[in-house]
């Protein structure tokens, strides 16, 4: 999934998610809410107020629900102006109540952030401001203009004016604490959301183009025997045919195809290493095979492997997860596109632990985004300055999310770090280079042959279409 595609998803699908049947209920909750207080302090506490005007309002506000009740099909779902309408409605239909019992004198008045509330939760920015400016102009407005509530003796309800000064305070304060807290957090969680959906569907792309590599290296596998009999058996005919031209051009055409088979499938063999006996493969193999893509992008990939010293001098041999490859692969592709000529791959093991380190000889993180490495949708939009600089660079963070997300689900710890910076220990001071990032793994999280983890080798499982 695209950045493109996911900033689309993020600023403008989300309001569209709301079902129309979700704030109807919600409305009638409210509407039961109010009835129930008006009911309370005509009856119980004896308050008087203008009973016609209150009743009228919420009668309005029922049947604007039973009207979108009936005219509007279940499944309904709301644009991002249609919610905007809808809340709107919601709190000037609670002002108006207000103003007809007391204004900032009643208590409810804190029901103004309910609306606040749902409108930071689901929608963007601009309306949700829209709705917190108008929360605090009723609010400001009630605190000067309304009815009072009279007692069963006639006396005004009526507070002294540092505590109507202190209630619209608090209540203005509070819509522009709640209001930003909850777009915040929901931003936050959307975000996180829409990163996961696109971590899970690059897994799910590379589990694919694994499971397709396995097929072709199967079918090279299981056909080399056929075709190399059918070729020998046409390079017989051919020989037995010289006497008879049209038979023996067909004898030729069907070695020819034989051969054109053999090399049809040694090519797409080249992208299958999923077979059973591949499951496992040398670490140098699978760090490969994650850089390949990257081969020929106009940069200089120099990958070592080779144990720490005095350690285990065998080469390990890893899965080849889904998981490592793209993982690898992300951080590679992050590599190449901020290097200024050289990408550095270095990998090393010892008897607990193996560890990958990518650097590049680029101008190294932004000090200011070190801690945020790994949060999706870390980068702003770049200027076009920034675009000549790095033409082949076009994220916004993501591909760091998904590749530190896939990495750590295989047991990964990942570290980021610049080469100026004095304090890293990823690599030799002399060797300072640009951005650096370490990949390190207990070996009995990969290591085939060091977990109890190495898949078995059998026969080949047949494929069901």
């Amino acid at each position: 999934m695209s950045d493109t595609n996911i900033g689309l998803m993020r600023g403008q699908e989300r309001s569209h998610w709301i079902r129309l049947r979700t704030l109807i209920i919600l409305r009638w909750v409210a509407i039961f809410g109010q009835i129930t207080a008006l009911f309370a302090a005509q009856w119980i506490f004896g308050f008087k107020f203008h009973i016609e005007l209150t009743y009228i309002t919420v009668c309005i506000s029922v049947l604007s629900n039973l009207i979108a009740t009936f005219a509007f099909p279940e499944n309904k779902r709301l644009s991002e102006f249609e919610n905007l309408l809808m809340i709107l409605f919601d709190l000037l239909q609670l002002g108006i109540l207000l103003y007809l019992t007391g204004g900032l004198n009643n208590p409810f008045a804190l029901l103004v952030l309910g609306p606040v509330t749902i409108s930071a939760a689901m929608m963007r920015l601009r309306s949700a401001i829209i709705v917190g400016v108008t929360a605090i102009f009723l609010v400001t407005v009630m605190s000067e203009i309304y009815r009072p509530l009279l007692t069963a003796s006639g006396a005004e309800m009526q507070m002294p004016g540092i505590f109507i000064f202190g209630n619209w305070a608090a209540i203005v304060i509070a819509i522009l604490f709640i209001g930003a807290y909850s777009y915040r957090i929901s931003s936050e969680i959307r975000s996180m959301s829409d990163a996961l959906a696109a971590t899970h569907m690059a897994l799910s792309r590379e589990q694919k183009l694994t499971d397709l590599g396995g097929v072709v290296a199967a079918a090279a596998h299981e056909l080399g025997t056929p075709l190399a009999t059918i070729k020998l058996a046409s390079a017989e005919l051919v020989d037995e045919l010289e006497d008879q031209p049209a038979l023996r051009e067909d004898a030729e055409l069907i070695r020819d195809q034989a051969d054109r088979c053999r090399d049809i499938l040694r090519s797409m063999g080249r992208a299958g290493k999923s077979d059973l006996h591949m499951r496992q493969a040398p670490l140098s193999t699978v760090i490969n095979e994650a850089v390949e893509p990257h081969s020929n992008r106009g940069k200089m990939l120099h990958i070592d492997a080779e144990p720490i010293e005095g350690a285990d001098l065998l080469h390990p041999k890893i899965l080849r997860k889904p998981e490592i490859i793209h993982g690898l692969r992300n951080l590679v592709q992050n590599g190449v596109d901020f290097a200024a000529a050289n990408v550095w791959i270095d990998a090393s093991w010892d008897d607990t632990t193996i560890t990958v380190t990518i650097s590049d000889d680029g101008k190294g993180y932004p000090p200011h985004l070190l801690g945020r490495i790994g949060d999706p949708f870390v980068r702003r939009k770049r200027q076009e300055g920034e675009r000549k600089e790095r033409p082949g660079y076009e994220g916004m963070g993501l591909g760091l999310f998904i590749a530190k997300t896939l990495l750590e689900r295989t047991g990964a710890d990942l570290k980021f770090a610049n080469g100026s910076d004095p304090y890293q220990d990823f690599l030799d001071p002399a060797l300072a280079r640009g951005a650096i990032v370490q990949v390190k793994w207990p070996r009995n999280k990969v290591d085939s042959e060091w977990g109890g983890t190495s898949p078995s080798v059998g026969k080949n499982i047949p494929i069901e279409f």
